[in-house]
């Protein structure tokens, strides 16, 4: 079975795919990021659904794809096969025409004489049911219980089992396309496809959306690519963004740390909208605040951490019994149960990325100025609760420091906002709630002994957020606090190649999360932890820490959401949005790149 970073990824700004090295699809959910899916055979076996294009050896087994890559600035994926008879390649990609869902498989000859397999198995409710294969020449389709699956081909298409299958060649030049295509009801076929005319249309759209990125740093280049797959987890038709792909990767083979990514956290959209406005892209900024509008509507005291794409509320976490998990990680979720925690580190993140989108895009301000008054209202209501934290924790609630310093952070990017005129609110009272919240944390959050930091009030455990909670300026970048609690993390949470831990896990007893087992390192705490070392003037240190970074990615550049450095594998759901911020961040923070922001003295 192929690895998690063994796959690539392609997407249209409502769902995506993961299409592995041996040219396989083996994720996809049809029509939108959380629906159903279709093709689950990553998180079982062969018979939970599939769809392979590619050269079959003598022995009948599907090689692996000897080269692959993204075309330019796009999410077009090329793999090249070179066999005893000749070379061949096939690119993938989903167009973003804004019409329904399709994937779009060009196979090409390069050099010789290449035979091709073509097998379609699909097997809907993530690889319960085998749906009825419908033929007309051609076109087949499936029928779903919501909508139709049709496939269009260059070549014939025959019935193997419960199978779409296709055996043809391709010589030098030649051409076979093949076109899923997903509709909404049962009756209407979609138009027949023009494969080559999708492939120019979504090459357009991808090189003309990277060329508006504002950056002009070093390594350009590594910033698009990660650009591009943050752009491609937006649900476009809301503005929302998914924290990624997948569903329920694992973030230890073997272990229960599986969980659903398919959903919109506030926080990791919040980063992204963040990392977005930095790089040029206001349309994305502002569309994100219109869906945190919508899905708030003005009922502050009942946020949520997380929603569906479309706004939904009820994200009820189940256990696929019938899936044996990837690599046998079980249980395989859907659903996310953390849903309904409280999280206060949220209203923070939330409220420093409309700041700093005001700071970038001032028109922005009629939008941003309500959302910022109604989340600090909260975190006057809640701060002094337990929370469950960034990490969502199914343990018992705690006085999370970073949860803490963030709540702090959304009060005193408010006093700023209103301060500079650019906002009207109590200023008074809110510098007091400031105030009363830097106090609490210094007094209870903060060993004097150590000199660090910790992950909560009367812990002697340490947590990279807190990293990322003092890049917040809470305190200025040359307080011994500062330096002490960095020097802290990366000493107790570092392992090998300097790759980060977000906490010590506890293994077969419940740790701090509440959970057995252990994970690898994340790598957005590596990311905060380059950020940093080079406020603190560690920049050497830094740069060493950003290559290591760089070398998680695979082979098409994409991250999941950890590194396992010592079996030197990507562990958790792919692509993971945090993992690619990590990556921006690290490049934007650079001495050769753009200029970190200068943390600023805070009210102590």
């Amino acid at each position: 079975m192929d690895g998690i970073q063994d796959h690539a990824y392609v997407g249209n700004m409502r769902t995506g795919a993961l299409v592995g090295r041996d040219g396989r699809v083996s994720w996809m959910a049809l029509p939108r990021f959380d629906s159903r899916a279709h093709f689950t055979s990553i998180l079982g076996t062969e018979e939970h659904g599939l769809w392979r294009i590619g050269p079959v050896s003598s022995d009948g087994t599907a090689p692996a794809a000897g080269r692959r890559r993204y075309l330019d600035d796009t999410l077009i994926l090329e793999s090249v096969w070179t066999t005893e008879a000749g070379t061949v390649k096939v690119l993938d990609f989903m167009p973003t025409t804004g019409e329904a869902a399709q994937l779009v498989r060009i196979v090409e000859g390069v050099a010789g004489r290449v035979t091709m397999h073509s097998v379609l198995r699909a097997r809907t409710d993530y690889g319960r049911t085998t749906p009825q294969l419908v033929f007309g020449g051609r076109r087949v389709s499936t029928r779903l219980d919501e909508g139709r699956l049709w496939l269009d081909a260059d070549v014939h298409l025959g019935a193997r089992g419960d199978d779409l299958f296709s055996q043809f060649t391709v010589s030098e030049g030649e051409q076979v396309a093949f076109t899923l295509s997903w509709q909404p009801d049962q009756t209407t076929p979609p138009p027949l496809p023009a494969p080559a005319a999708l492939l120019r249309q979504t090459t357009a759209f991808w090189t003309t959306w990277a060329s508006h990125c504002t950056y002009t740093g070093a390594r350009r280049d590594d910033v698009i690519r990660s650009l591009i797959p943050l752009k491609a987890l937006i649900y476009e038709p809301t503005g929302a963004m998914v924290a990624a792909a997948s569903v329920s990767l694992p973030e230890e083979i073997g272990g229960i740390r599986n969980w659903s990514y398919v959903y919109c956290w506030l926080r990791d959209s919040a980063f992204a909208a963040e990392s977005l406005a930095q790089f040029g892209y206001g349309q994305e900024v502002e569309a994100w605040i219109d869906w945190v509008t919508a899905v708030i509507d003005g009922d502050f005291d009942n946020l949520q951490i997380m929603y569906g794409v479309g706004g939904e509320r009820d994200l009820v976490e189940e256990e696929l019994d019938w899936l044996p998990g990837h690599a046998g990680s079980r249980p395989v979720r859907i659903g996310n149960g953390a849903a309904g925690q409280l999280q206060l580190d949220v209203f923070g993140e939330v409220v420093d990325a409309l700041a700093k989108a005001q700071q970038h895009y001032p028109h922005l301000a009629p939008k941003v100025s309500p959302l910022i008054t109604g989340l600090v209202g909260c975190v006057e209501k809640l701060w002094r609760k337990p929370d469950m934290g960034i990490w969502e924790v199914r343990g018992p609630r705690r006085h999370f420091v970073h949860s803490k310093i963030m709540a702090w952070t959304a009060v005193d990017r408010a006093v700023r906002l209103v301060e500079a005129g650019h906002m009207d609110g109590p200023l008074g009272h809110w510098r007091a709630l400031r105030d009363t919240i830097h106090r609490d944390v210094c007094e209870k959050g903060y060993d004097k002994e150590r000199n660090t930091f910790t992950q909560s009030y009367g812990s002697t455990e340490l947590d990279a957020a807190l990293l990322h909670a003092l890049l917040s300026g809470f305190l200025p970048a040359d307080d011994k606090r500062v330096i002490g609690t960095i020097e802290a993390v990366q000493h107790d949470l570092s392992i090998k190649g300097g790759y980060l831990l977000r906490y010590r896990t506890s293994g077969n007893v419940p740790g701090v999360d509440g959970l057995t087992g252990h994970e690898a390192t994340f790598l957005i705490g590596l990311g905060w932890l380059i950020v940093a070392l080079g406020r603190i003037g560690r920049t050497s240190e830094a740069e060493i820490l950003t290559e290591a970074l760089l070398r998680a990615r695979n082979d098409v550049g994409l991250l999941s959401e950890e590194w396992d450095p010592h079996a030197e594998q990507q562990l958790g759901n792919f692509p993971q949005a945090f993992s690619h911020i990590a990556v921006l961040m690290a490049l934007a923070a650079a001495p050769t790149g753009a200029e970190p922001e200068t943390a600023e003295v805070a009210v102590r």
